[in-house]
């Protein structure tokens, strides 16, 4: 009992001491556990240093929005209507091209084109016969003298003013 430290009366303020120290500890270690665990996480961070061409079609207004992009390979650009499409490669030359509609035809629709054509044909015939006059219609001559040396006679000829097509579908 001499060497309990307990029992000693003049190692009774070093006790005290103990156990408030220890005391303390325990507090400590109450507050770590309420708080939440923080465990170190890696950190990854990733740059992309080229553009995503995850786009299938890019959309611009104008030339000048396609001159401000930036392209990694030959990329085709579409105007909302689009109808002109610019493609841009990686030296920043710029290709314009205009585009149309290919609309497939049936049988119906070639039909229909020849027939337009044949109609076509047929008005230009009948403008040209419009403007062929018929040998019945009398024309216009202008007479002519001159005086043959061979002869010694002076020869009368009359030749037409205007020449017309005469027309080969008169019929006999």
């Amino acid at each position: 009992m001499f060497n309990n430290p307990y029992t000693n009366p003049y190692n009774a303020q070093a006790n005290i001491d103990r156990l408030n120290e220890q005391i303390n500890n325990l507090e400590k270690m109450k507050a770590q556990l309420q708080q939440p665990v923080q465990q170190p996480t890696n950190l990854t961070q990733n740059f992309q240093f080229t553009p995503n061409n995850a786009d299938v079609i890019k959309y611009a207004n104008n030339i000048e929005e396609v001159k401000k992009n930036m392209v990694i390979g030959d990329t085709p650009y579409f105007s909302k209507d689009m109808s002109i499409v610019w493609i841009k490669n990686i030296k920043g030359e710029i290709k314009t091209y205009e585009l149309n509609e290919i609309v497939p035809k049936d049988s119906k629709d070639f039909e229909i084109e020849y027939l337009k054509s044949q109609i076509e044909e047929l008005k230009g015939m009948m403008k040209d016969v419009s403007n062929v006059t018929n040998d019945d219609a009398k024309q216009d001559t202008t007479s002519s003298t001159e005086y043959n040396e061979s002869i010694g006679e002076t020869i009368e000829s009359k030749k037409p003013t205007s020449i017309s097509k005469i027309s080969g579908s008169k019929k006999k």
